[in-house]
């Protein structure tokens, strides 16, 4: 399972809104809503995040353990 946790927390210390995200990499709310639930999104959403923040995929996700 992927965790998108590192990215809601990089998203506060860049004192960013979900909204102004989706803004900057030019994606939907309704992705950046799949990925607060934990649902899974293509590998190039991700890269449009990374781009917009200028970070790595480390940077904003980890895998974990299911449950």
């Amino acid at each position: 399972m992927v965790s998108y946790k590192k990215l809601w927390k990089l998203l506060i210390d860049k004192e960013l809104s979900k909204k102004e995200l989706a803004e900057k990499a030019g994606l939907s709310t309704y992705t950046l809503t799949k990925m607060n639930k934990g649902d899974s999104v293509k590998s190039d959403t991700l890269v449009k995040i990374c781009k917009a923040l200028n970070c790595t995929f480390d940077d904003i996700m980890e895998i974990v353990e299911g449950e």
